[in-house]
């Protein structure tokens, strides 16, 4: 799909991607079994840790608005940290969320494949194991980006696809 951006959030415009994930927390709750706090909010606990006190990204962190022209209809949180416990892992989609009536058109696909070419390296990405819709899509977008050559890992809790970028 054209017109497909990531722009990176700047600190000043974290309470605009706290309200969207205010909203990807309510739809993984679905597959995760958590619950909103007592004020109706579902707290993502790693948010701050995309910034230094200064409002500087932290490094290895990358907060990503999706935006389709003007539009904003998501956004994806990058990382470095392994969910296997892996050395060799430089990153990994800790996030990444469209807003339902953008689905289903190519955006998704779209955004991966420029975070993939945009951050070369080692890749790692998880999925809940209830959630087969997500499976599916990585899946399917891993296997043709890398002619089938990527690990697949199942722990407890996720699905965890491994590769080169």
């Amino acid at each position: 799909m054209n017109n497909v951006n990531l722009v990176k959030v700047e600190y000043e415009e974290k309470s605009i991607l706290r309200n969207l994930l205010n909203l990807y927390e309510y739809d993984v709750s679905e597959f995760n079994g958590s619950d909103p706090n007592r004020f109706g909010f579902f707290e993502y606990l790693y948010l701050d840790h995309y910034w230094t006190p200064h409002g500087v990204e932290e490094e290895g962190r990358v907060p990503y608005f999706i935006k389709v022209e003007d539009n904003l209809v998501g956004f994806t949180l990058l990382n470095n940290v392994s969910c296997l416990n892996r050395k060799d892992i430089t990153s990994t989609i800790a996030e990444f969320f469209l807003l339902k009536n953008w689905r289903r058109k190519g955006i998704g696909k779209a955004v991966a494949l420029q975070l993939f070419r945009s951050h070369s390296g080692k890749w790692e990405v998880a999925q809940e194991r209830e959630n087969k819709r997500a499976q599916q899509f990585w899946r399917t977008l891993i296997s043709e980006y890398t002619n089938g050559n990527f690990e697949e890992v199942m722990t407890e809790g996720k699905v965890v696809l491994v590769f080169d970028s």
